[in-house]
């Protein structure tokens, strides 16, 4: 078994105190630096995601997203299929709207078997869909956990049930605000729609019909930092929590990936050499590059908020403003934590 995130060597024991400090203690708002050089926390976030191999780990994401997400729209074909088949028609509107962030090659990979899936819906495959789905799902959530630790330098100190429990109930609650996320910007065309058709003056629908949009797509995009935050306030297992609504890592995140979705499909649409290389396999790699890119700027973000906690951490504890170039390290005049207070030092990785 992979060795545990926290530092084990005694060379390295003060700028663990540094990271008990973090876990112990976290900060309320991470966005008043307290005289931390933001130029500080970009060096040493640059440092740590090369230390923390973070591309190595948005792969791994990346891995388990994909597996992840066949069994969930399996999951939900079945649903919609029993409730209603104009209820599988309406999910896939709301499927369509992905089409923004990723890729039109991928999108139709997964609105195919989006249909296939529904068209093949009965009670027997509901049960059992669900259970799977859940299970695959969560199976991510929990990758994204280690990795979280990984970055937060911490040993989770929930059990294996009790880390998997945690995993289902974030990958239920993430579904759920994903949907509604696109189901408001649904909402936002339909009622575009609406107004169009009841307002006869042209100009007095159009303002309503943007002013709804608008209001559509601020909504989706506050759910988007909320699915953030949720991400970063349960995953790691530290072991004192702090609600935060957006963090300097979640905006960083959610514009970067935004960023990066749109720089990918920009790529796509004048290089596309995936079905070339690839064949039939074209759009699942696609796919999976996206997944790749959305697991690296979720970690990123966290990478960011670590960081600041650690830098901060280091100047409450030494008395003066971490370097740039020097990972975090403490005096050892009373800096450590009580015995009682420190996380288990025993050598396991989370499990999955």
């Amino acid at each position: 078994m992979p060795s545990d995130h926290r530092l084990d060597h005694p060379s390295d024991t003060r700028q663990q105190r540094v990271w008990d400090y973090v876990s112990q203690s976290p900060l309320r708002s991470l966005w008043d630096l307290q005289g931390v050089p933001v130029k500080v926390v970009a060096a040493r976030t640059w440092r740590a995601m090369l230390a923390d191999n973070l591309l190595g780990r948005a792969a791994e994401l990346a891995f388990y997203f994909l597996f992840a997400l066949f069994p969930t729209l399996f999951s939900a074909s079945s649903i919609l299929g029993l409730a209603a088949r104009s209820a599988s028609t309406i999910y896939m509107r709301l499927l369509e709207y992905l089409a923004l962030v990723v890729p039109t090659s991928a999108l139709g990979a997964v609105l195919t078997t989006f249909e296939e899936t529904t068209a093949h819906a009965t009670t027997g495959k509901l049960t059992f869909g669900l259970i799977a789905a859940v299970w695959s799902a969560s199976v991510g959530v929990s990758a994204i956990q280690d990795s979280l630790n990984m970055v937060y330098k911490v040993r989770d100190p929930r059990s294996y049930f009790h880390a998997r429990i945690s995993a289902i109930g974030l990958t239920i609650v993430l579904s759920a605000l994903a949907t509604l996320t696109l189901a408001v910007m649904l909402g936002g065309d339909v009622f575009a729609v609406f107004t169009r058709a009841r307002i006869e003056s042209p100009f007095a629908a159009a303002v309503v019909a943007m002013t709804g949009r608008v209001v559509a797509w601020i909504a989706a995009t506050g759910l988007l930092a909320l699915c953030f935050a949720v991400i970063y306030y349960w995953a790691p297992g530290v072991r004192k929590r702090c609600w935060r609504w957006l963090t300097p890592g979640g905006a960083v995140g959610i514009f970067g990936w935004l960023f990066a979705s749109l720089l990918l499909r920009v790529y796509l649409h004048f290089f596309n050499f995936y079905s070339l290389t690839y064949g039939s396999l074209g759009a699942v790699i696609i796919l999976l590059t996206w997944f790749y890119l959305t697991g690296f700027m979720m970690l990123l973000g966290a990478e960011i908020n670590s960081e600041i906690e650690a830098a901060e951490a280091e100047m409450k504890l030494a008395g003066r403003t971490p370097s740039a170039s020097e990972p975090a390290n403490v005096p050892d005049v009373n800096v450590a934590p009580s015995p009682a207070e420190l996380p288990p030092s025993s050598s396991s990785m989370p499990r999955r």
